[in-house]
């Protein structure tokens, strides 16, 4: 694993070991930001900062970065009462890609925040497999039945469950490539 992955890793598990989590901002642009500067921070130069070039990603184009602040405002209004509700904002989310990189680790805790909050529960992503996850959230911004249905099975209601939490900060970690043996 490279360090700044083992750091952010780190970062991660603090955020929650600490309870600094309960003082992020639960569904807003702000929330996000926060979670992006707490895994990222002193590790990126943009750490918490919403990009201002274009990126995409195996020829997927995110959102333009000259209208983000404009589609992170919108997002941010979406409903989210519901699970089928905090899945359609989380896939927008996705699409706008606000970061430079670490959007996908800083989302899904983000994600589970919202469904914590709203729903009392949360993704239990040690049973999420890698490459059905990747699919489906490739597949999302056209049909997100697929990421619901995946992302459903695996809801729990072990929502301060500690072990639930890291093992699935890992699996976030897994999904973007990096595992914890390669040291």
């Amino acid at each position: 694993m490279k360090n700044i992955d083992k750091n952010s890793l780190e970062n991660a598990y603090r955020l929650f070991e600490s309870n600094d989590i309960s003082s992020i901002e639960i569904g807003t642009t702000k929330g996000l930001i926060e979670i992006h500067q707490y895994l990222f921070g002193g590790l990126y130069d943009f750490a918490g900062e919403i990009r201002i070039k274009n990126i995409s990603k195996g020829g997927f184009r995110f959102a333009n970065a000259l209208y983000l602040n404009e589609i992170l405002v919108k997002i941010e209004q979406m409903p989210e009462q519901n699970f089928e509700q905090i899945i359609a904002k989380y896939v927008e989310m996705n699409i706008a890609h606000p970061f430079m990189e670490g959007n996908g680790r800083t989302m899904r805790i983000w994600l589970d925040l919202i469904l914590k909050n709203r729903i009392q529960k949360v993704v239990n992503w040690q049973y999420v497999d890698k490459s059905l996850y990747l699919q489906a959230m490739e597949r999302s911004p056209i049909n997100d039945l697929e990421l619901k249905t995946l992302l459903q099975a695996n809801l729990t209601d072990e929502v301060n469950n500690r072990d639930v939490i890291f093992k699935g900060i890992e699996q976030s970690y897994y999904y973007e490539g990096y595992e914890k043996d390669e040291e």
